[in-house]
């Protein structure tokens, strides 16, 4: 069925259980949608929702304070260059941390028993369920952020334990990866523990009475160097067969078969000699009094008859017997699927794969269209390449398109190849190199057998080689690698998930015993590579007609595939790449350079004035207190006031009596959250407490504990009072005007790097540095209109639209005082070298004459300090679309004497 139309398209807006993507046809929504999910998901999403809007009610202490932490609280993050930005989880990702905590905080599921009672499908049985301890399994598409549910689940079981009287909880944690590929990737997160440090996982310390980074003792033990190991806060990461029984061996690399060392996850006992370990890690983690389980890529343990089952059964068995259990298993997935197809029915949190496309969490699969796909055949010719030149030499056509878009992105493109067997893997590597110059020396060759495991007895590849087709897959991706394709045999299950695969190519059918699904073959070029941007990526998939029908079986799973003119004569769509036009011969970049003083800002917040804030001096209105009886008391529904919207409803006492502390703190968040305060809850929360007993009601002072008082401060006229007195307070106190400016740097339009956009309406402008003059969706043309303008105007020099990547932004202050940043529309110089600062407008907007103040000021201050070192001066024009209509004019300098300035100043 196609999505829900209301599904928000940013992976950050919370997605609702009545717009969530299911396998069926739409008029079924109303009548059948929980029949057609994971059994248990239905159920639990509609009371995560609930429980949400609750705002958290009937979790734990510690709980709440890291919920709010991780999901209530703006977070700052230091980047590459050292600046700050906001940094947000997907609401899948704290959909599914926020399910786990709910499941064992709230509902108090401890086994099996516990969690059928969320079963929608009536279908679920205790049978079902082969173990006896916590398992919850959190299906994400690939490239949504797994790890990051991880280690955010590690933290809560940690602190839970620590904090939490008779917590059943854990602080050392077994996470498991099933080949050394994926430990690779993981480690790059874990090391060190970083992914702790570097995300915002850990609180502040005093954040909510707790020294939350004082107290976060941990040790990383990585497969057998276990360092000193201590008897709480050890972190072991290692590949499933450090943890077998001891009777089942641990493949090594002097294996003659090295295929189980490299991927495979092992479904029977393997044969031969136990090799001798520094650590018997297996016995280590038996030992442990408290443990905690987490496995990545956890598809495969789908058979309780596997040894990774059983590994686990028996810590949790060996528990048992000193009276203690395994506190917590967690398994985190794309494709949480046993070889049947049926899904795993401990699937509890549920992220597919089409939602996290619609969301361009990962790229978006491309296909040829009928035409393209028309013009390709399999030559009669016993030469594997000769039979297949028509595929491959497609998929050569769009990797060159798609690495000549990147490569001006500093990025490179990779082109993934699969085949049908080792001889033809280094048949087609060969010819790749000889037929497609860019490709000499530059294509990895990864051997395979059939079922996707490495086989490398049949290379005869020795030690030193077999790490280094272990480095250089993992190192793809960078440009310190010399390799631009791939080439294997089938498509790896897991691990290789590099972010720059451009272009697959599938030369061989994919058969069903193969237990391989087409979301997983997708998943190795799904990962994005510009993480943090909103602007769509694709990766071109062609192939076969067995294996495209194999792709298209995707579509089962709700996967909208797109189908685009591939081959000789036609352009990649799926974005635009705009950058200064250095080998243009046309172009002088000498007299179309713009240069902008980057001034400092004269706007900034002063955090440590909040404690200045007096709640009695407001200014604000005093409210009736409202009668209320106790029936109307009894459950207080409270809407927040945002912008003077509502914004979600919060039932306070869902799990008991109504506590104003809650109260309080809830407000107290949303006005940190709302003007992007980092800190200051501790100093914001007795104000709001003291303004709500004291000074927001006439009959005040009025006691918060009265269930009539919660009543009314659940009043919208109560929280818009509120909500609106304290900003205002807030933005007074913490907004300083400096009055003085300096440049601190200067921005040249020439020095832009090249920038990738949505495919839109363009022109190539004469007078611009940049390549493509490139029209907002939201403008409807007229920046379009306007750009031509001022390309054709004999009187301007040059001209550019001042992209984000410029980086010229101008901060200013908000109608409701609030600190922002004002990005104009276009940038101008004219002969005498005055460069001028173009505002277009379709339509008036709230904080337009804030900007229009703010951009005078600007212009005044940035001639002044330039003009002292004998620059330019600096003026603005603001161009409202009628009025330019109405009377369009034939150079700049009639249109600047027609709007010389904003005029509503």
């Amino acid at each position: 069925m196609a999505l829900h139309p209301e599904l928000p398209e940013s992976p950050y807006d919370e997605l609702l259980p009545d717009q969530r993507w299911f396998p069926a046809a739409e008029e079924l929504r109303s009548t059948a949608y929980e029949k057609l999910l994971p059994p248990l998901v239905a159920k639990i999403r509609e009371e995560i929702k609930a429980w949400r809007d609750a705002n958290y009610a009937g979790a734990s202490g510690t709980s709440r304070a890291l919920l709010n932490w991780w999901f209530g609280t703006g977070h700052l993050l230091e980047q590459a260059d050292g600046s700050l930005s906001p940094y947000r989880y997907y609401f899948a990702q704290r959909e599914a941390v926020e399910t786990v905590i709910w499941l064992h905080d709230v509902r108090k599921v401890r086994d099996k028993f516990d969690l059928l009672r969320f079963d929608a499908s009536g279908a679920a049985s205790s049978g079902m369920f082969p173990e006896d301890w916590p398992r919850y399994v959190v299906k994400m598409a690939t490239g949504a952020g797994k790890t990051k549910v991880l280690s955010l689940l590690m933290a809560w079981s940690y602190f839970h334990k620590l904090y939490e009287a008779d917590s059943p909880l854990s602080r050392n944690f077994l996470l498991i990866a099933p080949n050394i590929i994926v430990l690779d990737r993981l480690r790059a997160d874990f090391d060190g523990l970083r992914i702790f440090f570097n995300d915002p996982i850990l609180p502040d310390n005093g954040f909510e009475g707790q020294n939350w980074r004082d107290d976060f003792q941990m040790t990383l033990h990585i497969q057998d160097d276990v360092r000193v190991q201590r008897d709480t806060g050890n972190l072991f990461l290692t590949n499933i067969h450090r943890v077998y029984l001891s009777d089942i061996r641990e493949p090594t690399l002097e294996d003659d078969d090295l295929r189980d060392y490299f991927l495979s996850p092992f479904g029977s006992k393997p044969s031969g000699k136990t090799t001798d370990s520094r650590a018997d890690l297996g016995e280590i983690v038996r030992e442990l009094d408290e443990l905690a389980v987490f496995n990545d890529e956890a598809h495969h343990i789908h058979d309780d008859r596997l040894a990774w089952f059983k590994s686990i059964q028996d810590i949790h068995h060996r528990m048992l017997q000193k009276d203690g259990r395994l506190a917590l298993q967690v398994d985190v997935t794309a494709t949480p699927k046993h070889n049947n197809g049926a899904i795993f029915v401990q699937t509890v949190s549920d992220y597919p794969l089409v939602e996290a496309i619609h969301q361009n969490v990962v790229k978006h699969p491309v296909l040829p269209d009928p035409a393209s796909r028309a013009r390709l055949q399999e030559h009669k010719s016993a030469i594997f390449t000769e039979h297949y030149a028509d595929y491959l030499n497609l998929g050569i056509e769009e990797w060159r398109k798609s690495y000549a878009e990147h490569e001006a992105l500093g990025k490179k493109a990779v082109m993934f190849v699969m085949v049908d067997d080792t001889k033809n893997c280094d048949e087609v590597g060969a010819w790749l190199e000889k037929t497609c110059p860019e490709l000499q020396g530059a294509v990895l060759v990864i051997h395979t057998k059939n079922n996707g495991e490495i086989s490398e007895s049949a290379t005869g590849k020795n030690k030193e080689e077999l790490e280094r087709l272990r480095k250089q897959s993992n190192e793809i991706d960078s440009w310190a690698s010399p390799y631009k394709a791939i080439v294997s045999v089938l498509m790896l299950k897991e691990g290789w998930d590099v972010r720059n695969v451009t272009t697959i190519v599938g030369l061989r059918a994919y058969a069903a015993q193969s237990n391989i699904l087409p979301e997983q073959t997708l998943g190795r070029g799904l990962r994005r590579m510009y993480f943090g941007s909103d602007t769509p990526e694709t990766v071109s998939v062609m192939g076969t007609p067995t294996f495209m029908e194999f792709v298209e079986s995707i579509q089962s799973e709700g996967v909208q595939l797109e189908y685009r003119p591939m081959g000789g004569g036609t352009k990649r769509q799926d974005s635009l790449v705009v950058e200064v036009e250095a080998q243009n011969a046309d172009k002088d970049l000498d007299a179309l350079d713009i240069e902008l003083p980057r001034l400092t800002r004269r706007f900034n917040r002063e955090y440590q004035d909040i404690d200045a804030l007096d709640p009695a001096r407001l200014g604000n209105a005093k409210l009736k207190l409202k009668d209320f009886t106790p029936e109307e008391t009894r459950e207080i529904v409270f809407k927040t006031m945002l912008d003077a919207e509502i914004h979600h409803t919060i039932l306070l006492d869902g799990a008991g009596p109504a506590d104003y502390r809650s109260v309080v703190g809830f407000f107290a968040r949303q006005l940190l959250k709302e003007l992007r305060l980092v800190g200051g809850y501790d100093v914001l929360y007795p104000k709001v407490k003291t303004f709500m007993a004291e000074h927001l009601f006439a009959d005040s002072p009025v006691s918060l504990d009265d269930p009539v008082v919660l009543r009314n401060l659940s009043e919208p006229d109560a929280g818009k009072v509120l909500f609106d007195a304290f900003k205002k307070a807030i933005n007074t106190l913490t907004v300083q005007d400096t009055g003085t400016c300096r440049i601190e740097d200067r921005i040249r339009l020439r020095d832009t790097r090249p920038f990738r956009t949505e495919n839109r309406p363009y022109f190539a402008p004469k007078k611009s540095v940049f390549s493509k003059i490139v029209g907002e969706p939201h403008a409807g043309g007229f920046e379009m209109a306007f750009a031509s303008f001022l390309d054709d105007a004999p009187d301007v020099v040059a001209f550019a639209k001042n992209y984000l990547a410029v980086g010229f932004k101008i901060d200013y202050v908000k109608a409701d005082g609030d600190l922002s940043n004002y990005v104009p529309d276009f940038l101008l110089k004219t002969a005498d070298g005055t460069v001028w600062i173009i505002e277009t407008k379709g339509r008036a907007e709230l904080d337009l004459p804030q900007k229009m103040a703010r951009l005078r000021q600007w212009c005044a201050d940035a001639t002044q300090a330039s003009q002292a070192e004998g620059g330019a001066a600096y003026r603005f024009v603001y161009v409202d679309q009628q009025g330019y209509e109405r009377n369009p004019p034939k150079t700049f300098a009639a249109l600047a004497a027609s709007f010389t300035e904003f005029q509503e100043i």
